[in-house]
């Protein structure tokens, strides 16, 4: 059942990519979706089996790599963590299939959508049921490069084909640390193996190695670069930029990456070495460190951004910080329980803003929008639902598990807990000013869109709004059935080993924080939904007024903290300067020069000099005859002499 979860996808990439011509545009839809929806339902009895039953089990498929003492396995590990993963990658994955086929109709290229799609979902799939770091890895760069292929689809747009490029080049950036991270843990432990590994943890606790003359603390320099890695994928703070632009991918792989695939995997991955984490305090300090400032850093850029989808992203990056620092703060179980109540949640956002789009005429930006929630009422109770889960507030998904957050970093007791906090808290105002923002701004008001625009404006077809209520209800209903198995009284019996928690369990201490702890996300996410609300609906010239009277924090703000501008004086153009002169110098003016170039051009000088001595005359063919005999005939004169 689980390699059918897993390479069912494959195989309706395989059906659509290489005979999508043969089986045209609804064969390529039938094939991926059908076979998608089949790797969803076959999830859900693994969860229930691996959670509440029998519990974990590894398939081995076969024998990979043997070299020397170098021995690896390709095998599925299938525990909680994995179960819980599969669930969620490959439903949201399912409904996402099905609304592009709505979403995309009329794209001739849609049957190597659907293939990109379904091949996504795959190595996502493999690398969640990674038994080793190989293999592990192998997932991890599949996802980086079918996200590479999804952001750049429509490649005749150059911003696609740039968003394509910087997604795939910062992703390196990470990548390179998680590679040196893999690297050191083979040194280390001599095994790639994940069991291996982590029953040999506590032995390692404490030791140093020698790295470059200096003694490093060894589980606490591997936990650090395996968190480069999660850095990049995941899109925190310093290697995020690529997160944004990633929006010019057509909207359903936008729904795909924030929601359930690419930027969870750092996440996962994270939880998934938990046993070396528990084991060195400064890693999980950095963790929760830069997961916190994540947090608070997008959702301030996401207050004034005004592309629908930016503003869905920049919220993403949030939520992605929340679930970091909960992994800091040792709440293992709260992490990947908002990572699977987000998926729900972001994906109906995001599929949601698609349908906004496509009611639009593909218009974006929400400064012309407004006026439109009587002509597409599914769509906008659909986007209440999601941001309601995404503010925080009771009854809905969200609420459960960003609260469990908020109070576990509280229930830490320490230092990085109290900053992890105090910024989740800041961040969860913003949140729900930056929400309900989108929903006035979008929703509500006076129409600013063009007259023809708005005699267009009409409901999606159902293909697209049944997806979206199927989230729906995961947003709603997700957290109150997950609570207690994820981080409540049931969570030990739910998670088995597959987390690992060494000393104080902060999950324990969360259930007895203060009363304010528990009630301040949900007075903030009000108050910032009055804030929305005095500002869009009841002063809607105060904004304007804000923006002009702090020029220059709007400003900062909008320009996104000035990331790329930053990067692009001390990393791109630095770069370019050096290529330029390596080009231009090196290339073209030493190796082209006296190489090719060099040898061409004395060839054509000695050809023309040579073309001279054909002048056409008989008398001068006959003069170099006898001239040449002379030289012969004395030549061997000579020779006789000698």
């Amino acid at each position: 059942m689980t390699v059918a979860i897993v390479f069912l996808p494959l195989l309706g990439a395989i059906l659509a990519g290489l005979f999508g011509r043969f089986i045209g545009r609804i064969g390529s839809q039938i094939v991926t979706s059908l076979l998608m929806v089949v790797s969803a339902g076959l999830s859900i009895p693994v969860l229930l089996s691996v959670g509440f039953g029998a519990g974990p089990f590894t398939v081995t498929l076969f024998d990979w790599i043997h070299v020397g003492s170098f021995d690896v396995s390709w095998a599925l590990k299938v525990d909680t963590l994995t179960a819980a993963m599969l669930f969620t990658v490959s439903v949201i994955s399912a409904l996402v299939h099905i609304y592009s086929i709505g979403y995309m109709h009329g794209d001739p290229s849609e049957p190597r959508f659907m293939a990109y799609l379904s091949l996504f979902t795959f190595f996502m799939l493999m690398l969640v049921t990674a038994d080793n770091l190989v293999q592990m890895f192998f997932g991890w760069e599949g996802v980086g490069l079918s996200s590479y292929l999804l952001i750049g689809f429509w490649n005749d747009r150059p911003s696609a084909n740039a968003a394509a490029i910087k997604a795939f080049i910062v992703n390196r950036v990470g990548d390179f640390g998680f590679m040196l991270g893999i690297a050191g843990i083979y040194l280390a432990f001599d095994t790639a193996n994940l069991d291996a590994i982590f029953s040999a943890a506590p032995e390692m606790a404490g030791q140093t190695f020698r790295i470059f003359g200096t003694e490093l603390p060894v589980l606490t320099t591997l936990c650090l670069l395996l968190f480069v890695g999660a850095m990049g994928k995941s899109a925190q703070i310093g290697l995020h930029t690529w997160l944004p632009d990633a929006m010019e991918g057509p909207t359903p792989v936008s729904a795909l990456i924030h929601a359930a695939t690419m930027v969870t995997a750092g996440v996962f991955m994270v939880a998934r070495m938990s046993p070396l984490f528990e084991y060195t305090e400064t890693a999980l300090a950095v963790v929760a460190f830069v997961g916190a400032t994540t947090a608070l850093f997008a959702a301030t850029i996401g207050c004034v951004q005004n592309d629908i989808k930016r503003v869905i992203a920049y919220s993403t990056c949030s939520q992605l910080g929340y679930m970091f620092f909960a992994l800091g703060v040792g709440a293992y179980g709260a992490a990947i329980f908002h990572l699977v109540t987000h998926a729900f949640f972001k994906a109906m956002l995001f599929l949601g803003a698609g349908s906004v789009i496509h009611a639009m005429s593909d218009e974006q930006d929400m400064r012309r929008m407004g006026g439109i929630w009587k002509n597409i009422k599914i769509t906008y109770a659909i986007m209440w639902i999601g941001s309601l889960s995404l503010a925080g507030l009771p009854v809905f998904a969200g609420y459960y598990s960003k609260d469990t957050i908020l109070e576990a970093a509280w229930g830490a007791h320490s230092a990085i807990g109290q900053y992890a906090f105090w910024m989740g808290a800041i961040a969860a105002l913003l949140t729900a000013f930056y929400s309900w923002r989108l929903l006035f701004m979008t929703f509500h008001g006076q129409p600013r869109a063009d007259e023809k625009t708005m005699a267009h404006v009409h409901e999606s077809p159902m293909v697209m709004l049944i997806p979206l209520m199927v989230l729906a209800l995961g947003a709603i209903f997700a957290g109150m059935i997950g609570y207690d198995s994820f981080v409540g009284a049931g969570r030990a019996a739910f998670w088995k080993n597959a987390l690992a928690v060494v000393g104080t369990d902060p999950l324990e201490a969360a259930h007895h924080v203060e009363g304010f702890v528990k009630t301040l996300p949900v007075v903030v996410a009000l108050v910032g939904i009055l804030v929305a609300y005095l500002f869009y609906i009841v002063k809607t010239d105060l904004p304007a007024k804000l923006a002009g009277a702090m020029p220059g924090l709007y400003r900062f703000l909008l320009n996104k903290w000035y990331f790329d501008e930053l990067y692009d004086r001390i990393f791109v153009r630095p770069v370019f300067a050096i290529g330029r002169v390596l080009w231009k110098r090196g290339d073209v003016g030493i190796i082209d020069r006296f190489g090719p170039d060099g040898i061409s051009f004395v060839t054509r000088i000695v050809a023309k000099r040579t073309a001279l001595m054909q002048s056409g005359f008989v008398y001068h063919y006959a003069f170099a005859m006898i001239i040449g005999l002379a030289v012969f005939v004395s030549a061997y004169v000579v020779g006789l002499q000698g």
